[in-house]
């Protein structure tokens, strides 16, 4: 991996003394075999090891960790899953890491109010796992659900594919717990549904990055678990064809509950990598298209107005699941794009978002320009939002010419901008695009954020080297 630190602090031995008295000596871990795990997330090869990480258990450990910290100004880079795709999770500058993996209680599932409290360290699968058995949902679902976890997706503001109908992970936030770098603790919200008493912080720290405050725990919103659902996977000769025929389902009026899209490229590494062959292997592309709803009913209505659709805009045949166990197969393959374009080599992933209008014109100037620099694209993403990711092997000639390989990403942001898109759709800046952000802020707002980081954090303690160039 490639080491990408920046003026490293280390922590000396009496500093190390202090922060093991506030966890416990098993709970800080200092030596490198232990520390290798937290040097990095799941952004390509790119590591930087902190000196030290600490695995609190309570609000009160957090607090403490914070001013101890604070009073010394050692960096703190807050740690969840580590499954990011920007490197927010990475200790850029050494110091510590403050893993939340230890906080992981499901604190209460509340059916009457329809809310779930739980602690950061939580991941996303095993609270949805929970409140389905409790006959609720929880619908934010990134792709890494089985690893993610809540304290993360709530940094990242993170998506998904049910975010076509149910939107990203700050409209289920209805409180935070989160602890300032000075070690005050703020709640924030909370079970009452409606409260504009004062500014919405919490809306704030939701997508903040880790650099305002460590959340601790949060009160989600849930609904009903929806009694019926099918999927529906159209293929389409063209990627382009594929993309139009997102356009055509949002404007007749469908709502789906996931409108995803895959090129060939991503089903076949995908397909491989779980052993299963995919229909219409001529494919170009394909929708994968989710209904759900209260009845089976409403549910076939949308189904087979989908599948018409599909047709009439160029598919190649429309294909059925209503089965639970045929539904979660097609939906492992589409998960497991990533982990399956990892295993062919170093990669860069591209996180854009565009009008859905435009999402014809972006998978064409991706192509496009992806091809003319040597490169293979791979492109997949939530169709539904216009949030295309495109992965992008650093191998060939572009291995040998990296400089090749950049000018071709900012062409492709550059493409991205122009069709009123923006640099990241769910995956957050970090420090993967922190250089790039005054592409798409204007210098007044980058400066109104750094005001904000300013009061929050003005001893720069929190997440450093993040956000900001």
């Amino acid at each position: 991996m490639r080491d990408v630190s920046e003026d490293r602090r280390d922590l000396a031995g009496e500093e190390l003394a202090g922060l093991a008295a506030i966890v416990g000596p098993s709970h800080l871990l200092v030596a490198p075999s232990d520390v290798e795990a937290y040097a990095h997330d799941w952004t390509e090869d790119l590591a930087a090891a902190p000196a030290a990480v600490a695995r609190p258990r309570t609000v009160e450990e957090v607090s403490a960790l914070l001013a101890y910290c604070s009073a010394r100004r050692i960096p703190v880079t807050p740690q969840a899953g580590r499954t990011g795709l920007s490197g927010g999770a990475i200790p850029v500058r050494g110091g510590l890491a403050l893993s939340v993996e230890r906080m992981a209680s499901i604190l209460e599932i509340d059916a009457a109010n329809l809310v779930a409290v739980v602690e950061a360290g939580v991941v996303t699968q095993t609270l949805q796992e929970a409140v389905e058995a409790e006959g609720l949902s929880y619908p934010p679902d990134p792709a890494s659900r089985g690893s993610c976890c809540i304290g993360g997706n709530v940094a990242e503001n993170a998506g998904g594919p049910h975010a076509a109908k149910y939107g990203v992970t700050g409209r289920w936030v209805m409180g935070l717990e989160a602890v300032l770098p000075s070690g005050a603790v703020l709640t924030t919200g909370g079970k009452t549904r409606k409260d504009v008493a004062g500014y919405d912080l919490t809306s704030l720290i939701v997508g903040s990055e880790g650099t305002l405050a460590v959340v601790t725990k949060a009160w989600l919103r849930l609904i009903p678990k929806p009694r019926s659902a099918a999927v529906l996977v159209a293929p389409f000769p063209t990627l382009e064809e594929a993309a139009r025929c997102v356009v055509e389902i949002t404007r007749n009026g469908l709502l789906p509950a996931a409108l995803e899209i895959v090129d060939k490229p991503a089903i076949d590494v995908a397909s491989a990598k779980k052993g299963v062959t995919p229909p219409f292997p001529e494919a170009d592309a394909r929708l994968l298209v989710e209904f759900d709803g209260g009845g089976d009913e409403e549910v076939e209505r949308d189904v087979m107005r989908c599948g018409e659709l599909a047709l009439a805009c160029g598919a190649l045949d429309v294909v059925l699941a209503t089965d639970e166990a045929r539904r979660r197969a097609l939906w492992d393959v589409r998960r497991g794009i990533s982990e399956a374009i990892r295993d062919r080599g170093v990669s860069v992933e591209l996180d854009l978002a565009v009008p859905r209008t435009e999402l014809v014109a972006l998978v064409t100037g991706v192509r496009r320009i992806a091809r003319g620099a040597g490169l293979d694209p791979f492109c997949y993403g939530h169709a539904g939002d216009g949030n295309l990711h495109v992965r992008l092997l650093r191998t060939g000639e572009t291995e040998r010419r990296p400089e090749r390989f950049e000018e071709a990403v900012s062409e492709i942001y550059a493409e991205a901008l122009r069709l009123g898109g923006t640099l990241t759709g769910e995956h957050g800046v970090g420090i993967h695009l922190r250089s790039r952000l005054p592409l798409r802020l204007a210098p007044p707002l980058l400066a109104a954020m750094r005001a904000v980081k300013d009061a929050l954090d003005p001893l720069g303690i929190l997440n450093p080297g993040k956000v900001f160039a």
